[in-house]
Formats: structure tokens, sequence, C-alpha cells
């Protein structure tokens, strides 16, 4: 069975929740610690803060590239924003952890430069943000195959 796409698209930015079981440290270093982040999306190095940049390597991805990734800002355990820029263009990433009782909810946001660009990269960010679960629950890995293209046109439909 195919997963549902879970994210809408506002103005444009594309908005990806998931919410953990876990406290919001334990969830933060899933998205900051490179051991933890190579699991579900991938490896980086070099010296991380804000203003800094890190190179990231989409361990995920066909032939694994590599990426410069500025850090723009950094307010552990509750916010980070990214930027980078590749052969598909500026991607513009905002990470907001927030926890409530014995849950933490992740927000993804990624401001498109075209809301149609939310066609191709929805299901790409469905698909790593599911990794992450998956990661943290220790179940199996989904396949980037379920996400894309069956969720492209949920994505250019108006989600």
């Amino acid at each position: 069975m195919r997963p549902k796409p879970t994210g809408h698209v506002l103005g444009n930015d594309l908005i990806l929740t998931r919410i953990f079981r876990a406290p919001i440290d334990d969830v933060w270093r899933s998205v900051t610690q490179s051991e933890r982040t190579e699991l579900w999306f991938g490896r980086w190095e070099g010296d991380a803060g804000p203003g800094k940049t890190v190179r990231l390597q989409l361990t995920h991805e066909k032939d694994q590239p590599w990426s410069n990734v500025t850090i723009e800002e950094c307010e552990a355990p509750r916010r980070l924003a990214l930027s980078m820029r590749d052969d598909y263009g500026d991607w513009r990433l905002e990470l907001t952890l927030t926890q409530t009782d014995d849950t933490t909810e992740l927000r993804f946001v990624q401001r498109l430069s075209d809301r149609q660009l939310a066609g191709d990269v929805g299901p790409g960010w469905e698909y790593y943000l599911d990794m992450l679960v998956a990661t943290r629950e220790g179940t199996a890995l989904p396949s980037f195959a379920d996400y894309y293209p069956s969720q492209k046109a949920y994505y250019l439909d108006g989600a």
C-alpha cells in the first residue's frame, strides 16, 4: 500500500509535519547529528553553527552527491533554518520542533521559488521524513518508488 501524502502548500511554502513520541532533545539530535542524519537523509561534515557552511552528502540519492549547506539560523533544540544551492535550484528549509507532554512535533517548511516545484519536491520530502520516522522507530525503510510519481498530482492539485 502506497503512503498517503500529508503535506500542503500555503503560498509558496511546502509544509509537512511529523509527530514523535520522544523528547524534543532526542528528535533534535536526529535532525542535527551527522551520524543520525546519515540514516535517513545524509551525512554532513564541517564546523556547524549559525552563518557557517557544512558539506552534506545525500546518501540516499543516486551517486550520493555532495552539497554545501549554509546554516542560516540555529536555536537548539527548537529551530533550524538552512539554505543550499544545487543543480535543481535554491533550497530554503526550516525545521521547527515543539514538545507537548511526551510528544514532539517536527514542522518542516521549504520555501519554493515556484509553487509548481511542489509536484516534484513534496513527494521527496514525504519520503525523507518517513525515512526519519522509520529510523527512529526501527521499522523497515520506505521505498522512494512508493512516493514518486504517485504523489505528484496531489501536490500539483493544490495540496
